[in-house]
């Protein structure tokens, strides 16, 4: 089966009131981060002092095996198998890609033309995460043929045959609608493009199910997940308990607007939604790792603390290219993960009144560092 492509989203809007695109398709160094970012950081909670987040405590009640857990630990720290790339520091001393400071020059090259800021998304364009208990009732969940295929993509409705989507689950805003199922306790994850319920019962155009999520690469098989190149939502997105910590333990999924053609693609990913019609030169493959300069002293810099915390993660774990988006644009796990289940909306006071296109600011993008082809492949 051919990987499925789907149309940018783009608005023109003026800079400063830009709302940032994340687009989803088809379906470590020397600064080591740590804890002394945390006190800049207001931290959020709920009720008599619970954290926020549904997924914290999410894995107490897993099949994960037994491995030592630092105190500090969240369990976006480790969906994964520990071997996945998603928790692998890049070592200080490691060989670029030859083309690397090309890349450079063209990452910069996009952020100049689009909206001149690299962005967060929250709302839209993000995927909220829901961690439902282990009795919750399972349902199927419909395939919607949004993309007039004219059949059921095989192997999709088995995946969807039985999903414990809990009763307050909210889709993502925005017209990709995404929507991840994350359950510990049966080690499944599911994910969905374009979900919508009619009240009762949900369907979706695209996704997958992930089975034996704890000892899993964190790579969808192809074709499956919501991404265009089959990087899971949960293993990429940075959320507030991460923040609050002051540290991420995993590496960052970007969208870039320009990649190059589907047909050439970097491992972890397995398939691309890129496009390069006119052939141009140094355009960057998705799935392509990078990082920040280890050398560079993020403590020095004039940034705000969440994007601190964030260049901290992009020196130690990088970033690597998961789709394409009308701005180059990072994903928060969706605040409906919170508020849709009666909680407070997290974000707002660890920004502190700083829009989500300026959070990034100052971070020297042209201190990035691109890494071999397909880097980190077994």
């Amino acid at each position: 089966m051919q990987p499925i492509h789907r149309p940018v989203h783009f608005r023109l809007l003026p800079p400063l009131l830009v709302t940032l695109f994340a687009l989803t398709a088809c379906g470590g160094g020397s600064n080591t981060g740590g804890l002394s970012a945390i006190a800049e950081i207001p931290q959020v909670t709920t009720g008599a002092g619970a954290a926020a987040n549904p997924l914290v405590g999410a894995a107490s009640s897993g099949v994960k095996a037994a491995t030592t857990v630092r105190a500090d630990a969240l369990p976006t720290d480790a969906v994964f198998a520990p071997s996945s790339f998603w928790y692998q520091p890049i070592p200080a001393a490691v060989a670029l890609n030859p083309n690397s400071q090309n890349y450079v020059s063209e990452f910069l090259r996009q952020k100049a033309t689009y909206y001149q800021t690299v962005g967060l998304n929250t709302w839209s364009y993000a995927s909220p995460v829901y961690i439902p208990a282990a009795a919750t009732t399972k349902a199927p969940v419909a395939f919607w043929d949004c993309q007039h295929k004219g059949y059921v993509p095989a192997g999709l409705a088995d995946a969807w045959a039985a999903v414990p989507v809990p009763a307050y689950a909210q889709a993502a805003s925005g017209s990709d609608s995404e929507m991840t199922i994350y359950q510990p306790t049966s080690d499944a994850l599911w994910e969905f493009w374009q979900a919508k319920s009619n009240g009762t019962q949900w369907s979706a155009c695209w996704g997958g199910k992930m089975a034996n999520v704890s000892t899993s690469s964190g790579i969808w098989p192809l074709p499956f997940g919501a991404t265009a190149t089959g990087l899971p939502f949960i293993g990429g997105q940075i959320t507030a308990e991460e923040l609050q910590r002051g540290e991420i333990r995993h590496v960052i999924g970007i969208a870039l607007v320009d990649a190059e053609q589907s047909g050439i693609v970097s491992w972890p990913a397995n398939r691309s939604d890129g496009q390069n019609p006119a052939s141009m030169p140094n355009r960057i493959p998705e799935g392509t790792r990078f990082r920040l300069d280890p050398s560079v002293n993020v403590d020095a810099l004039p940034i705000h603390p969440v994007g601190r915390i964030i260049a901290r993660a992009a020196q130690k774990y990088g970033f690597v290219v998961w789709d394409r988006a009308g701005a180059l644009t990072l994903r928060m796990q969706n605040p409906k993960s919170y508020t849709a289940m009666g909680l407070p909306e997290p974000y707002a006071a660890l920004f502190n009144g700083t829009p989500t296109y300026a959070i990034l600011n100052n971070i020297p993008w042209d201190r990035l560092q691109f890494l071999p082809k397909d880097y980190g492949k077994p």
